[in-house]
């Protein structure tokens, strides 16, 4: 799905705050005997064996783009849960879920106004969806990842790359399960506030996910270059804290479709 190459380790660092939304969500859910349950995005598979664990008798699917995030989720395949690889845009048995997750992928997915309606309208009567969204561009730990990119040398190693998020806003999440024809959902914005050891460490939160797109684009000659002027745009911006204070927004909804 995405041209970045994910490092499991690097994203596990902050494992436990990385996991709770992905907790948040799976309250969300309305739990039924036997559900069958796909998990977009599954990564290393640890949020599938929960949801599989949240589920009574649930039978769930993993699935992710990224071999290195399925290799360690294969430790984790039993009786119950099973992981394939695939981009969640070429799914078209939507109809055989109870239930559709997917824990912080949809800001990586082009086009969500059209791949999501999509999704809705392949669900059979009465399947719930329940979808993480990180949103947390306007936070410096991310706005200055793009700006760094935009600067020589690095427009040039890039080739103009610069990331984007596509995300929408809430109210468009909102209005298009509404237009989907689901009339149970809940829509909710959340900060989780964070307080990490110091500045350094949002930088190594963010090496774990939205700078694998820059990184994964630079030969490691590059990737120290980029760092270092990163580290040096955000420690000017935000200052040497510690510890730091890092609140991080996301946005989470559920919905039911109609029986």
């Amino acid at each position: 799905m995405t041209a970045q190459t994910w490092n499991p380790e690097q994203y596990n660092k902050f494992r436990d705050e990385r996991l709770q939304p992905a907790l948040d969500l799976i309250a969300m859910l309305e739990p039924q005997p036997r559900m069958r349950v796909v998990d977009l995005g599954c990564g290393t598979g640890e949020i599938t064996t929960l949801l599989a664990g949240a589920l009574p008798d649930s039978i769930v699917t993993g699935i992710d783009s990224s071999p290195a995030m399925l290799a360690q989720a294969a430790g984790r395949a039993s009786e119950r849960v099973t992981f394939r690889q695939g981009d969640l845009r070429d799914l078209r048995d939507h109809a055989g879920y109870d239930v559709i997750y997917s824990n912080a992928v949809f800001q990586w997915v082009p086009n969500n106004d059209l791949v999501l309606p999509a999704i809705f309208a392949g669900m059979k009567p009465g399947a719930q969806i329940a979808i993480q969204v990180p949103k947390n561009d306007e936070h410096p730990s991310h706005a200055l990842a793009h700006v760094v990119a935009q600067e020589p040398p690095f427009c040039d190693l890039l080739n103009g790359y610069v990331r984007e998020t596509y995300a929408l806003s809430l109210e468009r999440y909102a209005g298009l399960l509404y237009g989907a024809g689901f009339q149970a959902f809940t829509c909710i914005e959340k900060i989780y506030p964070h307080v990490l050891a110091s500045t350094d460490g949002a930088i190594e939160w963010v090496k774990g996910s939205i700078l694998t797109a820059y990184l994964s684009r630079l030969d490691s000659d590059g990737q120290a270059a980029f760092l270092a002027a990163y580290r040096a745009r955000l420690l000017a911006e935000v200052g040497d804290q510690s510890p730091f204070f890092y609140p991080f927004r996301r946005l989470l909804f559920w919905g039911r479709k109609p029986e």
